[in-house]
């Protein structure tokens, strides 16, 4: 152990590809956090960029895995979309799956001036894409949700926002802001009100880049898992590479335990 590291204070969790895959528990989850993440000293925040679900959709999802999670442990990159446009004061054209469309829920959408991309197949076709790429040209900021690449779903993997993101970017030559994960400030947000510095913290993901290489840049360690999206050498795909990388979410909690209280 670094002479320099504190103590360890909060665990944080990202959820699908790490505890779940839609419908299916990673093995032994459930009890690794039960039984043995929740009896250490330990804030813990399950922190995910799904854009695909509401929260309160998520939470009745992990519950019915067998998850022992309560709604303020869990902390979405919608949450922090939310927050965004309600500092900035616009009206956004969402385009986000209709099952997420609750965490927006007095959002005024009429006559947008701002464009938000979360994950939305159904809208992501060429008139909607063409409505969007009209409103950034006008003006309208263009906020990503986030940028992942791909996920990982039952029957492989698939397109995240980020490809339709970039499309936007490179045909309107702007930048979107982006809030959830790898951004330092969501790994920020997710702290807040633990008390908890990010050098004490350290979060458990299967995306090396978006999960860990954000939390590392933060401040914070980062174990990767080779569950979910996690593809042979993603380790390598990061600068440093991760603190930890093991074979799931049961084996980062061991470790955990071992080494790092």
């Amino acid at each position: 152990r670094m002479a320099a590291r504190r103590a360890l204070k909060a665990v944080l969790v990202d959820l699908s590809g790490t505890l779940h895959i839609e419908d299916s528990a990673v093995p032994g989850a459930q009890e690794a956090l039960k039984r043995q993440l929740r009896s250490a000293p330990v804030t813990i925040r399950f922190v995910t960029n799904t854009t695909k679900e509401c929260k309160r959709d998520l939470l009745e999802r992990l519950m019915k895995l067998g998850f022992d999670i309560a709604e303020n442990e869990i902390f979405t990159s919608l949450t922090a979309a939310r927050n965004l446009l309600e500092q900035k004061q616009v009206r956004p054209l969402l385009l986000v799956d209709d099952k997420a469309l609750p965490d927006f829920t007095g959002v005024a959408t009429d006559d947008p001036n701002a464009v938000v991309v979360g994950l939305a197949p159904e809208h992501f076709h060429y008139e909607m894409m063409n409505r969007a790429f009209r409103l950034i040209l006008d003006g309208a900021p263009l906020i990503a949700i986030h940028k992942a690449r791909y996920f990982k779903k039952k029957d492989g993997l698939a397109l995240g926002p980020g490809p339709f993101v970039a499309g936007l970017e490179y045909a309107t030559d702007t930048k979107a802001t982006v809030v959830g994960k790898p951004e330092k400030t969501f790994f920020l947000e997710a702290l807040r009100g633990t008390d908890c510095a990010p050098e004490e913290a350290v979060m458990i993901g299967d995306d090396c880049r978006d999960d860990v290489g954000g939390a590392q840049n933060a401040g914070m360690r980062g174990i990767l898992v080779r569950t979910g999206k996690y593809r042979l050498a993603d380790e390598d795909k990061i600068n440093p590479a991760p603190y930890l990388t093991c074979e799931n979410f049961p084996a980062a909690v061991e470790h955990i335990l071992e080494r790092l209280l």
